[in-house]
């Protein structure tokens, strides 16, 4: 009887078309939105990172009813989780990483390479943009699926800079091309609204002072780190970004005492002219700029960081990427269902601009969905002048941490800019020295 009911459930499984199930863990940041999009799989009515990140998993799950897609949502950045269960043997399948952090865990050989399992599902890799490959190939070698390339954006409120006599004839804000433009805005800016020029994440932070030391330098045509096992802050053109920081602050051209999520509301409710701030913020801003009554109501635009060091046009930019953490007992059921999910997210970057991501797949940028979204012609420019760091540094968070908060010291008068740079330069070699 037992033999009869087996052979009689298998004759129905395959009558029914019905498939053995291959669960694979997934492991992101992004950000928490079950209430709002845990069953939405209309991808185009999702907003936000969250939304569509999340949106994307239900759509691909119910396009492939034989995959599971167990998704595990990790506080930002999510690496100390990630390094936990790596040491446990129990890592995710698929996990979100910025692309300067792949260095750390392919130089231990903790990732796969991708290139098998793109191949397999018909990913050329050369449709991505060079921003986007440069970011995720180490030792010429592919360990993520590129998503997108993100930078700090120039986010302008039209509004403030018409009070202030700071646009072109045509409606456009009057850019500055130098650091002596900037200032000359800056204090026109003020003396017209009582307003500092920018708003910025100065508490609490690092990332915001060093992202912006790094495209000062790349505009310098300095790289820092042309050995990437030790890094130079000691030159002149170290000096005069960070010595440009500094004469913001005290010259009073920015918010002095925000800390991120005061800085997006901040600009938002229209503290300052000129928000620095991420890609990931043009949907929010650019929405709100579509209401009535508020600080943006039909005044917002944003552009790349001004190229205010002469050298050469070029902005520091990450990315983030879909990385496959190494496990010896993968199945080939399951490697095929990751290398499904990839073609899945690839064949969707489009969706994924939405929030404000520059795309990592360069066909998007000429389709008619992205040349229709706001903004997007002005930032397109970053997927070819956006910069990242020589690939081979390792520690490239924990290095923006040590610049950030010697940068911070000096910004505020605690430590001299010469000390600040020193220091910091001591800390990341002493840090390279020890890997």
């Amino acid at each position: 009887m037992k033999k009869l009911l087996l052979t009689s459930a298998a004759v129905a499984c395959l009558a029914t078309g019905a498939s053995a199930q291959t669960t694979i863990e997934l492991q992101r940041f992004f950000g928490a939105c079950d209430s709002d999009y845990g069953d939405n799989t209309d991808v185009s009515a999702a907003v936000g990172e969250c939304g569509i990140i999340t949106s994307l998993i239900n759509d691909f799950q119910a396009q492939n009813p034989d995959i599971t897609v167990d998704v595990t949502t990790v506080e930002w950045p999510g690496y100390d989780q990630l390094n936990a269960q790596l040491a446990s043997r129990n890592a995710p399948d698929v996990v979100s990483m910025h692309y300067s952090v792949i260095s750390d865990y392919t130089s231990r050989n903790l990732l796969e390479p991708l290139g098998d399992i793109l191949s397999e599902q018909g990913i050329d890799t050369s449709t991505f943009t060079d921003a986007a490959l440069a970011g995720v190939t180490k030792d010429g070698q592919i360990y993520a699926l590129p998503f997108d390339n993100w930078t700090m954006l120039w986010h302008v409120n039209l509004n403030l800079m018409e009070e202030a006599g700071l646009l072109n004839d045509d409606g456009t804000p009057i850019v500055p091309g130098s650091t002596d433009e900037f200032f000359e805005q800056a204090a026109q800016f003020k003396e017209a609204t009582g307003k500092p020029y920018l708003v910025q994440i100065l508490a609490n932070e690092t990332a915001a002072y060093t992202r912006l030391f790094y495209t000062f330098l790349m505009q310098q045509g300095v790289d820092p780190f042309t050995d990437p096992n030790a890094v130079d802050l000691t030159t002149p053109e170290a000096t005069a970004a960070a010595e440009f920081l500094k004469r913001i602050y005290d010259e009073g051209a920015t918010t002095t005492d925000m800390d991120y999520p005061a800085a997006v509301a901040g600009f938002s409710g229209g503290d300052g002219g000129i928000g620095i701030n991420g890609t990931w913020l043009i949907g929010d801003y650019a929405a709100q700029s579509q209401e009535e009554g508020n600080a943006l109501s039909d005044g917002y635009t944003v552009y790349p960081l001004p190229q205010l060091f002469g050298a050469q046009d070029a902005t520091y930019a990450d990315g983030h990427g879909w990385a496959v953490p190494r496990d010896p007992r993968r199945s080939d059921e399951e490697v095929a269902a990751i290398g499904q999910l990839m073609a899945y997210l690839a064949e969707n970057d489009g969706e994924w601009a939405r929030t404000g991501h520059l795309p990592a797949v360069a066909s998007v940028f000429e389709t008619e969905e992205f040349q229709s979204l706001p903004h997007r012609d002005n930032i397109a420019e970053v997927a070819e002048t956006g910069q990242s760091l020589n690939p081979e540094v390792r520690r490239q968070f924990a290095i923006q941490d040590i610049i950030g908060e010697e940068l911070n010291s000096a910004v505020h008068g605690n430590k001299p800019v010469d000390e600040a740079l020193s220091t910091a330069q001591q800390r990341i070699n002493d840090l390279l020295a020890s890997l």
